[in-house]
């Protein structure tokens, strides 16, 4: 490859990019819109609930379990009344999300036989969001049972002298965006890598300049590098102005060594820029090279770990996953920033990313090869 060629194709690309004020938005405003935006609305966890009472005991203990709901900030009573009826058409409405149904003798029960019982009913439409309420909520109602020292029902403890005490490591505060900010960079590298990479090639088509450089005696290698290189270095400054944000924003911990996650990521790179070259090889307009683009990223998202952890996935989904070199990523990313992984730790995922690397990169330079000739 004839280096001075190289240099000068790289100076083109380079103009190129930055005179296109349209491209240049998309390379440096949206992707900091989107992580500003989805590391604050793309969390499981539940600000508050709204919660339906139907109180048949209107006893001190009630009010006080009531108290205790109110207190924790989960839960906001939206609605009050004896009528089961009512509270199941405030849930059929979205009123509420959860029903707390209080008995009559609840008070007397926990008293005289130091166990009582009560009702929580949930809007399982999202079983994500019930099950995070319910753990909420079964929290606040055992902390209270031990204050008055009675069994709650169903939450029947068989073993009331054994104690349980949990800390969660790495992420002692439960802060959800400290799980999400580094997958979303994952996510923005992705976009930039591939999306961008496959529409600036096709751009080459629609205005007839590829063919025109096709019948000049720069070899295809030195092209290929020029309009690869560009992005890829791009890509690596949105990371460091990503892991900026993520640290003075969102106050994402960085454990490890982030000369590790800037060589993983110009790893990674390679396979979102050889994908983006493929796509490129396979069809004739922007528009086409956008379809395929966002179909390909949202697969890779749904399957990488980035929303919901694979092992929750069927076992040929986690085979089909092990595939999908943004699992990989981001799980590197997660184990560096927030676990202080070294280069040992993560050696296994950093192997599959330069194997698919090699092979998705060879792949579209051959297809390329054989669609350009």
């Amino acid at each position: 490859m004839n280096l001075r060629i190289v240099r000068v194709l790289l100076r083109k690309e380079y103009l190129q990019l930055f005179r296109d004020k349209m491209m240049l938005r998309q390379m440096l405003m949206l992707p900091f819109i989107q992580l500003l935006l989805l590391s604050t609305a793309a969390t499981f966890e539940v600000k508050t609930a709204n919660l339906y009472l139907v109180d048949r005991d209107h006893s001190v203990a009630s009010r006080g379990l009531v108290d205790r709901l109110r207190a924790s900030g989960r839960f906001r009573v939206a609605d009050a009344s004896p009528s089961m009826k009512l509270a199941d058409d405030a849930l059929l409405r979205r009123s509420a999300g959860m029903i707390l149904g209080i008995p009559a003798g609840f008070e007397r029960d926990a008293v005289r036989t130091r166990s009582a019982s009560l009702q929580l009913v949930f809007n399982a439409e999202d079983g994500a969001l019930a099950g995070v309420t319910n753990s909420y909520a079964q929290q606040i109602i055992a902390a209270y049972a031990r204050e008055l020292g009675v069994t709650f029902k169903p939450m029947v403890m068989e073993t009331p002298h054994i104690e349980i005490r949990t800390r969660g490591w790495y992420n002692q505060e439960l802060d959800y965006k400290d799980y999400m900010v580094p997958g979303i960079l994952v996510q923005l590298l992705t976009l930039v890598g591939t999306l961008l990479t496959a529409m600036n090639i096709v751009r080459e088509k629609e205005l007839g300049t590829l063919e025109q450089l096709n019948v000049t005696p720069i070899p295809r290698s030195a092209f290929i590098a020029a309009k690869l290189i560009p992005l890829w270095t791009i890509a690596l400054a949105e990371l460091s102005l990503g892991l900026m944000v993520a640290r003075w924003v969102f106050g994402v911990p960085m454990r490890g060594s982030l000369v590790l996650v800037f060589f993983a990521a110009c790893i990674y790179l390679v396979v979102a820029l050889g994908i983006g070259l493929w796509i490129s090889t396979t069809v004739d307009t922007q528009q086409q090279a956008m379809f395929i683009s966002f179909f390909l990223i949202l697969i890779y998202l749904l399957m990488s770990g980035l929303f919901t952890p694979t092992r929750s996935m069927p076992e040929w989904a986690q085979w089909m996953a092990e595939l999908n070199p943004v699992k990989h990523f981001i799980w590197i990313m997660r184990a560096v920033l927030l676990k202080g992984a070294g280069l040992a730790d993560v050696a296994r995922p950093l192997a599959i990313l330069a194997a698919s690397g090699a092979v998705v990169l060879t792949l579209a330079v051959r297809q390329y090869v054989k669609t350009s000739a």
